[in-house]
């Protein structure tokens, strides 16, 4: 079995993962879901929840390190709280859904803000990426998740749980990171020394040293 379970960003393949699974030197479970690589279909359900017992059907979480990214954050802590047996660890890699940001003009300067700081070549696969799981989709999965909010999920996990965000994420900002690592009973967060909100594809050589310290 591999160590880890891994979901991607909104819109995103595993190929987002690469990277910082090459540094690790380690297989992993990739699980997509419609919005997360997958085309939304007609009548899916999109709520994290219900996106949650998706990932429990895919793969047996108990003690493996669970990772989420972005949007994704939200569906790996309500599958982590809800698993028959509690992962090995949870990492939240730039969790989104910050209040404080919230609403769609605050989002998209965000946004801007830290696109700013993102590296131009990983354009490619995210057209490719976003192309194939389809924008429509991504919009309405993104409309849902904004409705929900991750601390009861997060309260309730039993493992640790790692709140990483990269240096220059006005997405998921420090303060954000902070406050979910207080309210999961062994929540710390974990600001990297470079990146935007991309990390585990532009600074794996960042990440993984971090993620592997829970393996």
């Amino acid at each position: 079995m591999h160590p880890f379970v891994l979901v991607p960003g909104l819109g995103l393949s595993g190929a987002s993962w690469g990277p910082t699974l090459g540094v690790l030197g380690a297989g992993a479970d990739v699980v997509t879901l419609p919005g997360f690589g997958e085309r939304v279909r007609r009548g899916d359900r999109l709520d994290p929840p219900a996106q949650a017992c998706r990932v429990l059907d895919s793969a047996d979480l108990a003690d493996r390190v669970v990772l989420g990214h972005s949007a994704s954050c939200q569906v790996v802590a309500e599958a982590a709280a809800r698993a028959p047996r509690p992962p090995r660890a949870l990492v939240l890699v730039g969790p989104t859904t910050d209040p404080s940001g919230g609403t769609w003009p605050r989002l998209v300067e965000r946004w801007l803000r830290t696109a700013a700081h993102e590296w131009p070549a990983q354009a490619p696969l995210l057209v490719r990426d976003y192309l194939r799981t389809g924008l429509g989709g991504m919009a309405r999965t993104l409309h849902v998740a904004r409705r929900h909010r991750i601390e009861p999920a997060l309260a309730a996990v039993r493992c640790p749980v790692l709140v990483v965000r990269g240096r220059h994420d006005r997405i998921a900002p420090a303060g954000w990171a902070e406050h979910l690592a207080r309210t999961a009973p062994r929540g710390r967060a974990f600001t990297l020394p470079a990146g935007g909100h991309m990390v585990p594809l532009t600074h794996p050589e960042l990440l993984a040293p971090v993620v592997s310290r829970l393996g």
